[in-house]
């Protein structure tokens, strides 16, 4: 049975909802059930048989009759034609009871089998039953309850505990636990707090960290939280999970598109082959017309491919909706079955592989007792600096400075470093070009081999001086996330041949990121357009997957075979690009994604094989004789054999989604 287009959901728009198709079909099966009582079991005229059987027809091919005089009027011919002729065809020889029996088998099966994948879309759709349709505002010192769609980015909405954020802001007043699992997929409350600077996060193009950020449609945990609306109700994260999945049929799968094609001259050939079943039955065998003709009707049914059509559809649907349970959106069946196709994956580094967020990673003390004074010595310096790497020096000293130190007099001194007076000595904290122009005679052997070794691991160094007299070096670098290399061992352990990296930073931490990794090579310094000739080399050689989270990663992505964004921390160009998108800042949810799309590829295979086998053995057995009744059973079984098989995909699990790996919390 092919998939309903939109005729088909027109139908089900009437008074009784979607339920009006399996109303039909069980009145059908009613009347048929009356006929054959009224036929074989009582002593009933024969007229009233066949007003039952009249009336089965009416219910059972009432939607089929919709359908395909839709699909004909567009030029195609599919399975819901071919049943209605195979039904008129046993009317026509007196089969009223066969005919009904066929009609009624059909509808009933087409109706459970809208119900299953209704199963999976209402998971889904169920999404959009979350967000709130009133808000709290706070104007000052009322709290008014409004519309959502009333809310402009701006406002300060007040989510009370146990309740649900109306839209997607930043917190700014209050501290709670939320549950965000119904968007990101997220099993465990994140903690929220107020942002020091709300106004700047919704001013600037950063992301907001996860800390401060809510989501529409999440649960709020025992606090009460302010928010600052960021976006509109219709622009909410829940709201685009909602249209990206509604919209996921647009883009359909490789082998969906191939049945498309299929049924194009598949349908027209059964049509044919029935005729000539027909002409030799007549002409060549010289049987009574009305045998020949109810023999080719019936094998008209065992051709039909009912269990092939939908085979494709049912399994990527449900693919589709237990990605989006796990916190992996799938734009289509397309992304879905590729993504299980794929043998090599690229990785952006920022962001991806790495936290995005420099952390302090080596201290070198020139002697061991000068650890302590290092380690004050460049707090209380680098406290002064609005350097990129002041934010994290101070935070990850901090709690190690064991004795205060004052700095003043604190001088930027561009490209170089920070000069300053801690504690009344001369003090200069900077690069080795700083040092190489402060000191003639040349670094200490014991500070060049420290800094030579830390650039061969990819840090960036600083060299801290005091009072003439060198402290140490020490090393800060966008540190990898505790979770990245067994994600990419678990993508070893699922087929991806080829796992690489590239970056827009230098090679040298390009590289020293791969090596901590196991990943197959580095490619660094790479502009965007260098990005998307680099994923064109992967993907010519074995398919390739881009992931990424920011801007510059777009173009890599759109190139790719498939796109996958970090898509709740990510940029929206990037999310907007790819074709999946993790919704959990949590690249553990990879592998899962990569495990679940094969397994729906061989749902797909296992579907169509069974489907094939069906109708290879049915068409043979109805030539021979088989009657059409149970060629209807076995044919509309095996459809709702088909329909079972992937409605599994709902249930599957690998190791959960996280795949067994154990997340690291991202740094504050």
């Amino acid at each position: 049975m092919t998939k309903r287009d939109q005729e088909s959901t027109d139908a089900h728009s009437g008074p009784l909802g979607e339920r009006a198709e399996l109303i039909a079909a069980i009145a059908s099966g009613v009347t048929y059930a009356g006929g054959m009582t009224a036929k074989y079991l009582v002593d009933a005229p024969g007229w009233l048989a066949l007003t039952l059987f009249a009336a089965t027809y009416v219910f059972g091919g009432f939607f089929t009759v919709r359908t395909a005089l839709a699909t004909v009027r567009r030029g195609r011919f599919e399975v819901d034609f071919l049943m209605l002729v195979a039904a008129v065809g046993a009317a026509l020889v007196g089969k009223w009871a066969e005919g009904s029996v066929l009609l009624f088998l059909f509808s009933l099966g087409h109706a459970l089998e809208e119900y299953a994948m209704g199963r999976a879309k209402r998971s889904i759709e169920a999404l959009a039953e979350l967000a709130p349709s009133t808000a709290l505002v706070r104007r000052g010192d009322t709290v008014t309850e409004v519309p959502v769609d009333e809310l402009a980015i701006g406002d300060v909405v007040v989510v009370l505990p146990n309740s649900r954020p109306p839209a997607d802001g930043v917190v700014v007043a209050g501290t709670s636990g939320v549950d965000e699992s119904s968007v990101t997929g997220e099993s465990i409350p994140v903690e929220k707090s107020p942002a020091a600077d709300p106004a700047a996060l919704l001013a600037s193009d950063s992301t907001v960290p996860e800390r401060h950020r809510v989501f529409a449609g999440t649960l709020n945990g025992s606090g009460a939280l302010d928010v600052l609306v960021t976006s509109l109700a219709r622009d909410s994260m829940l709201a685009r999970v909602i249209t990206m999945v509604r919209e996921a049929d647009t883009q359909k799968s490789p082998t969906q598109r191939f049945l498309d094609r299929f049924q194009i001259f598949y349908v027209p050939a059964v049509l044919v082959g029935v005729a000539a079943v027909l002409g030799v039955g007549v002409f060549a065998l010289s049987e009574p017309f009305a045998d020949s003709f109810y023999r080719a009707m019936v094998v008209l049914v065992a051709a039909s491919p009912c269990a092939l059509a939908i085979a494709t559809p049912s399994a990527v649907l449900a693919g589709i909706a237990r990605a989006a349970q796990a916190g992996v959106l799938a734009k289509g069946g397309g992304p879905l079955e590729t993504l299980g196709r794929v043998r090599s994956i690229a990785f952006d580094k920022t962001g991806t592989l790495t936290w995005g967020q420099p952390r302090v990673t080596d201290i070198v003390p020139a002697r061991a007792e000068l650890r302590d004074e290092l380690i004050a010595t460049l707090y209380a310096v680098e406290s002064y600096s609005d350097h990129p790497l002041a934010t994290a020096i101070t935070r990850d000293l901090g709690p190690l400075v064991t004795a205060e130190r004052t700095a003043d007099s604190v001088n930027s001194v561009t490209g170089r470093g920070i000069t300053a007076l801690v504690d009344g000595r001369a003090t200069e904290v900077g690069n080795r070009t700083m040092f190489e122009e402060l000191d003639p005679d040349g670094l200490p052997p014991a500070i060049v081999l420290a800094m030579d070794e830390l650039h061969e691991r990819g840090r960036t160094t600083m060299i801290v001086r005091s009072g003439g007299a060198y402290l140490g070096v020490v090393g800060v670098m966008d540190v990898p996330r505790a979770e990245a290399a067994p994600v990419v061992a678990m993508l070893r352990s699922l087929g991806i041949a080829e796992v690489v990296l590239i970056s827009g930073d230098n090679q040298r931490v390009a590289d020293a990121v791969a090596r901590d990794m196991g990943l197959d090579a580095a490619h660094g310094g790479l502009l965007p357009e260098d990005k998307v000739t680099k994923i064109g080399e992967i993907g010519g050689r074995m398919g390739a997957a881009m992931v990424g989270d920011g801007v510059n990663d777009a173009p890599a992505m759109v190139h790719a075979s498939v796109g996958i964004a970090m898509g709740a921390s990510g940029s929206a160009v990037a999310l907007e690009t790819a074709d999946v998108a993790l919704m959990v800042d949590d690249i553990g949810r990879l592998p899962f994604a990569v495990a679940l799309s094969r397994r729906t590829a061989r749902v797909i295979r296992q579907n169509l094989a069974f489907s094939l086998l069906i109708v290879a053995a049915l068409v043979p057995a109805t030539l021979l004789g088989l009657p059409i009744g149970p060629a209807v059973f076995i044919h509309e079984g095996s459809t709702l054999l088909v329909v079972a098989n992937a409605l599994r995909l709902l249930r599957f699990r690998r190791g959960a989604e996280h795949a067994g790996i154990e997340h690291e919390a991202r740094p504050v």
